[in-house]
Formats: structure tokens, sequence, C-alpha cells
């Protein structure tokens, strides 16, 4: 992963954010994760809407996108309002045909040191609860469950149910 390179997408990369998470649901649904993501649910809107808001990231190996995430600077749906000491990751995704295994982790690992050099000290996020895979993926790279949100409004489909999770994370000026 040496040749893996981050930089913040811009509307040019719309159409490829809008495939990559359409390939992870995907990805997803032929392993049996059926209660999350499904094809065509965000459209290229959604992503610009965040880079309105808060951050895009992608991450590039050769000339291939192998991932992306989403950084927001407040996430009140899931968390309620709260001072601005979080960064919030949404849709950590990898291209699973061409980024090499441990990719996901390495992206988590640059979305929590973008979020340390805002001075920001806390990582959080939200996992779908029945999803128990995820789950334990965060749990195994530091998180620790906060609370439950029932209910949470989501971009297309009804309200689901997720686990909050947060890590603590230390000033840097990475990423």
């Amino acid at each position: 992963m040496n040749d893996l390179r981050l930089r913040l997408a811009d509307d040019s990369d719309l159409a490829t954010l809008v495939g990559m998470r359409d390939d992870a649901a995907r990805w997803m649904r032929a392993r049996g994760i059926t209660g999350q993501w499904q094809p065509g649910q965000l459209d290229e809107e959604h992503f610009r809407r965040i880079m309105a808001t808060g951050e895009v990231w992608l991450a590039e190996t050769g000339d291939r996108v192998a991932g992306a995430w989403e950084l927001w600077w407040e996430d009140e749906d899931a968390w309620g309002p709260q001072p601005p000491v979080a960064g919030y990751v949404h849709r950590l995704m990898v291209d699973h045909g061409t980024a090499e295994p441990g990719t996901g982790s390495v992206l988590l690992r640059a979305a929590e040191h973008r979020v340390a050099a805002t001075g920001r000290t806390l990582v959080r996020l939200d996992c779908l609860s029945g999803n128990t895979r995820l789950n334990a993926f965060y749990l195994n790279a530091g998180y620790r469950v906060v609370g439950h949100k029932e209910g949470k409004p989501q971009p297309v489909g009804a309200p689901k149910s997720f686990t909050l999770l947060e890590k603590p994370c230390g000033r840097t000026t990475a990423a």
C-alpha cells in the first residue's frame, strides 16, 4: 500500500463515488449483508452536498480509485447537537477489485489523522446495529460503543437503528 495516495474529491469525481458506493452495496448484498446499503440509493447530488459541508476523500493506487470516505463536522441525526469536538466518518468504502487487503483500516486511520489535524479530539461513527462484521471491524480498530440510535433517518428509505462508536484521537499533522 506504499503507492496509496489520498486526496479530496471534487466535482469531477462524483460519478466515480456513486459507482464505488453502488459496487460496495452489491459486494455487501453478495455476502448476505442486506440491510445496509442498496445500489442506486445515493446519487451525485448526495456527494456534492457532503463536499459543500464536509469532506469527501479518495484513496488512489496507480490510476484507479481504491477507496473513499466522507468526513462530516456534525451529525445531529445520529448524535444530536454536540460541541465541535469530533469528526464523523461516514461511508468508508473500498474497491474490492483494486484495493489490497487492509485498505479499509488504512483509510480509517487516515480519517482519524485528518480529524486530529483539525484539533478535534474524537472520531465518531455509526454502524448499522445488525452488521456484526462491521461492528467488529470498528471495535478491533479501537472504537468503543457509546450508545445506540433507534430510527435514524436515511438519505433514502426507512429509518434504521445504529450503534454509535467513538475513539479519541491525538493531535497530528498527517492527512
